[in-house]
């Protein structure tokens, strides 16, 4: 059996206080439907459909859910996250007391429906870069306290994770630049405290910014809301001595375009801020030993 990495554990950790959370937020003070229907120990099984074509992300969390409500229950994923699910297909199965998988059913799709969103959302973006050494970069806009899953969902998709917070990446952007009077100023603000053991990332909106980027040894430049012809100026401008990023406007139309104009990453907010949630349904196929009637 493989063994989890730090990474996986801590997100496990981290999303048992988000189910946690969930379900009392949803169960409140009790399931008052369940409970005055389902008979006390009455056992079942259910299936996780897609009904439609995605990209599936977050399985861990369904068994998570069901495991807090009914220790005993058993789960099984049919597919691993990224995966790629046609519409029809059973996506995973899960057995247990039958009122665990009825209070369950939504804290687990909801977040299912979410996470396979943003994977399916970030892969039709990758599916459309037409240079495979280009990047797909998420951003910070997420849904707060969802991020560390909303960036997993990203990986699951194809993406890459850009910076996780204000933490663990320097990125000046406008409202810096202001702040320091210019892009000069604050990258020698930012080296100066740091000493150069961070790599500087500054967002430029116009060809003058960039070069005074390069000329301050930016070692990422991030060119916002520029048009094709603007982003080729740039590049040229830049002429390899840092990375560049682009963001800003790009959608599925033009994201092809923009991977060949010599940029190195592009970022989407939207991968995580517009994803829509995929269909996904929880279909109860047997209970208390007998075959659930399929609804019509």
């Amino acid at each position: 059996m493989r063994k989890k990495t730090n990474e996986e554990t801590g997100l496990r950790e981290f999303s048992e206080l988000l189910i946690r959370a969930a379900l009392e937020e949803d169960i409140g003070s009790g399931d008052i439907t369940t409970g005055a229907i389902v008979r006390k120990g009455c056992s079942g099984a259910a299936e996780f459909i897609a009904k439609e074509d995605m990209v599936v992300a977050g399985l861990f969390i369904p068994e998570m859910v069901f495991k807090r409500l009914d220790k005993k229950s058993r789960f099984r994923a049919r597919f691993k996250d990224g995966g790629h699910v046609r519409k029809g297909e059973v996506i995973a199965t899960v057995s247990g007391t039958l009122s665990a998988l009825l209070t369950g059913e939504r804290v687990a799709l909801n977040f299912l429906q979410r996470l396979s969103g943003i994977a399916t959302r970030t892969n039709e973006f990758v599916k459309r870069l037409k240079d495979p050494e280009v990047r797909l970069l998420d951003t910070r806009k997420t849904t707060p306290c969802l991020r560390a899953l909303e960036k997993y969902a990203v990986k699951a998709g194809g993406g890459t994770n850009h910076r996780f917070g204000l933490f663990d990446c320097v990125l000046i952007k406008d409202n810096h630049i202001k702040a320091a009077g210019s892009v000069a100023a604050a990258v020698q603000a930012v080296r100066k405290k740091y000493n150069g053991s961070l790599p500087i990332e500054v967002e430029v909106t116009d060809l003058k910014e960039t070069k005074e980027a390069v000329a301050s040894g930016a070692d990422i430049i991030m060119l916002d809301n520029m048009d094709l012809r603007r982003i080729r100026q740039a590049t040229r401008e830049i002429g390899g001595r840092a990375f560049v990023e682009v963001s800003g406007n790009i959608n599925l139309d033009n994201v092809g375009a923009v991977s060949v104009t010599g940029v190195d990453f592009i970022s989407v907010g939207g991968l995580t801020h517009s994803a829509r949630a995929v269909d996904i349904s929880m279909e109860v196929v047997s209970l208390c030993g007998a075959k659930a009637r399929k609804s019509r």
